[in-house]
């Protein structure tokens, strides 16, 4: 931003007081930045774009979660969600229209794939939702102190524009959050995690879901290019990068991940390694074959983990009833998700 300022001839500060303006203060009309000179801000509404995706819809759960579908200017759509918890509030965001994963379990993936989000298309979800609870009103209560990039899309197949983002979620002229209150959730795009080391100190979520590759190429099909031992191998670099430890997501699917044998699978993949366990149970969808497994069987894996010296929770399910859980977003994807979709993949695996 100094250098788009420079130029335009303009002291590299402008900078700060723009940026002060749109993070701070919520404003994105040039007219109303009274301390930026008349000649200035008629320049800015001239010559820069500040639209924002618009709210199509919004939705609140009888548990508190509020789910927004964002429109975009190319007719699709993307849907955000922020979930208030006693301690933190958390906005999940989303990175990608879509998704070209095509995990077997997840509804997103089964909306195809049509592009990548713009950095402004990601951090706008940040910014819409804080107008939306009122943050600018009174900068003194944060009301979102957590983001995770785990709505749609893998965020490390948009890794300029996520990172972008992310740098603006954490400069004391956007939003300020710690780098530790951000978390980027991927399926395992090895490449990217390595990549993400060298230039962020982010927490990383990665969703394994199966102990075993045989099991996991079924389910999380980016397995068959980057498999459990090449993932584990750059979460351990990561994690020595940070100092952090990795979550290791597990959904929770009836007679497909949830016996005995395949927790003690699990905690022999784990054993030794900084990692913490995050089971989610199952959250259904139209024609997705699965169900959710029983509490019992839940907690019965849990236990096996954690009698093996792993951390290990239960995440529970917020906003289910509007749709809202994880692995519900869907938005709505142009149709031509199906073809970009073939060809992500091919780009993945080559």
């Amino acid at each position: 931003m100094r250098d788009f300022f420079t130029g335009m001839a303009e002291k590299p500060y402008r900078a700060t007081q723009l940026m002060k303006w749109m993070y701070h203060h919520g404003v994105t009309d040039p007219g109303e930045m009274s301390d930026v000179s008349l000649k200035l801000r008629e320049r800015l509404q001239a010559s820069a774009s500040f639209s924002l995706p618009g709210i199509v819809t919004e939705k609140m759960s009888v548990d508190g979660t509020r789910k927004w579908l964002l429109g975009l200017d190319d007719n699709n759509c993307i849907e955000t969600v922020f979930i208030p918890e006693t301690d933190r509030g958390t906005l999940c965001v989303s990175s990608q229209v879509g998704c070209p994963l095509d995990c077997s379990f997840c509804s997103t993936g089964k909306q195809g794939f049509s592009r990548n989000l713009s950095t402004a298309e990601i951090i706008g979800q940040l910014w819409l939702a804080n107008r939306q609870l009122g943050y600018f009103n009174d900068r003194n209560k944060r009301i979102i102190s957590n983001v995770v990039l785990m709505g749609m899309g893998e965020p490390l197949l948009n890794f300029d524009n996520v990172f972008a983002a992310i740098s603006l979620m954490t400069d004391d002229l956007g939003f300020g959050l710690s780098s530790k209150r951000v978390t980027l959730s991927t399926a395992g795009v090895v490449p990217g995690i390595y990549r993400l080391a060298e230039c962020s100190k982010v927490s990383l979520a990665v969703s394994l879901h199966a102990p075993n590759d045989e099991l996991r190429n079924e389910l999380v099909p980016i397995n068959r290019s980057y498999p459990i031992r090449e993932l584990l191998a750059a979460c351990e670099h990561y994690s020595q990068a940070v100092g952090e430890d990795i979550t290791y997501e597990y959904v929770m699917l009836t007679g497909v991940n949830d016996s005995e044998d395949q927790a003690h699978q699990l905690a022999r993949l784990l054993k030794n390694r900084a990692a913490k366990i995050n089971l989610i149970p199952f959250n259904p969808f139209p024609g997705s074959g699965y169900t959710r497994s029983s509490e019992r069987n839940i907690d019965r894996f849990r236990d096996i983990l954690v009698a093996a010296g792993l951390i290990t929770i239960t995440r529970k399910t917020r906003g289910d009833d509007i749709a809202a859980a994880c692995g519900q977003l869907v938005g709505r994807v142009a149709a031509r998700a199906r073809r970009l979709q073939k060809q992500k993949l091919t780009e993945i695996r080559t």
